[in-house]
């Protein structure tokens, strides 16, 4: 016998008030602009800018001993990471040591990095620094406008690939939905000062990639289903094509979070931000692929000409499948 989350079929309204679902949608929305300015993200070294530090020992690197020899200096965020190779020897034990910069300083001096050695060497007798490099605030800030490049971009490229493929209708719901995903992502980071690195930008990438995958999947089966009940209301169409899809949606989406959890809770805390992310991001990317993107579509509304039969509901790349 299958495992079925949801029935094989369902007849779920799913705009019987569009307005609500779009509405609160907006409201988590603005509350998470709201925190970015008043709060603020809590950036970590990558942004801020700091000191990487490489040490090496013939001992099994504990990082919690390493974090607990460090923190009684009162350095602010410290990061402390294992470095893992097959090339290493049996003797040869590596971590990172991330720490971040203070206030108008471009780099740790030497004589506080030799109080850092100093304090990890109680704990490890025979650790030693291999090498030290500083990130100034100038590279953090080139980091940040990269970032925000990236993600723009991203967005901008499926606005293109979902206007050629569909119409522009559904680029903008489409759109919608994944700059929706990003803000609330980014909002629920302000507001529990969970680090943000490069590690969740690349979180945000992938987010935007699966929001995407959810949102093409019921876009592409309402563009099948308005060919097929032409004579449907859009809001009949758009329910029927979501409910035949939901099934679908929901398994990929509770087996995408139970690989999550099991890194969230087994990983360590060295990617647990980045878990973090993906976690909130499969849960906003699978709700805004059906109570957004499609809510805006409704919105919109779609051409439909019945003048031929057989006209695809698109442009003349909506047959292209890639």
């Amino acid at each position: 016998m299958r495992l079925r989350l949801v029935p094989e079929e369902t007849s779920l309204d799913f705009f019987s008030n569009p307005v609500l679902w779009l509405g609160l949608s907006a409201v988590l929305m603005a509350a998470s602009v709201a925190g970015f300015f008043i709060i603020g993200l809590n950036f970590g070294i990558d942004f801020r800018g700091g000191t990487t530090i490489r040490t090496e020992s013939a001992q099994p690197v504990d990082v919690a001993a390493y974090r607990g020899a460090v923190e009684v200096l009162g350095l602010g965020d410290v990061t402390i990471t294992e470095v893992f190779d097959p090339t290493f020897d049996p003797d040869e034990n590596v971590a990172m040591v991330r720490i971040q910069s203070q206030e108008g300083e471009e780099a740790k001096s030497a004589a506080l990095i030799a109080e850092i050695e100093a304090a990890m060497q109680e704990v490890v007798p025979d650790l030693r620094f291999v090498s030290v490099e500083s990130v100034g605030p100038k590279v953090s800030g080139e980091l940040v406008q990269t970032a925000i490049l990236a993600v723009t971009l991203a967005i901008a490229a499926v606005l293109i690939y979902i206007w050629l493929r569909f119409e522009w209708q559904f680029a903008l719901g489409a759109v919608a939905a994944l700059v929706h995903d990003v803000v609330l992502t980014i909002g629920v980071f302000s507001l529990l000062q969970i680090r943000f690195d490069l590690a969740i930008i690349a979180a945000l990438l992938t987010i935007v990639g699966y929001s995407l995958n959810d949102t093409v999947v019921v876009f592409d089966r309402v563009r099948e289903n308005l060919r097929k009940y032409k004579k449907r209301a859009l809001k009949e169409v758009l329910n029927l094509s979501i409910n035949e899809t939901l099934s679908r949606t929901v398994m990929t989406s509770v087996t995408t979070l139970l690989a999550l959890i099991s890194l969230y809770v087994l990983g360590g805390d060295v990617i647990r931000g980045f878990v973090f992310a993906m976690i909130w991001g499969v849960i906003v990317g699978t709700y805004s692929s059906v109570f957004v993107a499609s809510s805006i579509l409704l919105w919109l509304g779609v051409k439909r000409d019945w003048s031929k039969p057989s006209a695809p509901s698109g442009n003349q790349f909506s047959n292209v499948d890639v």
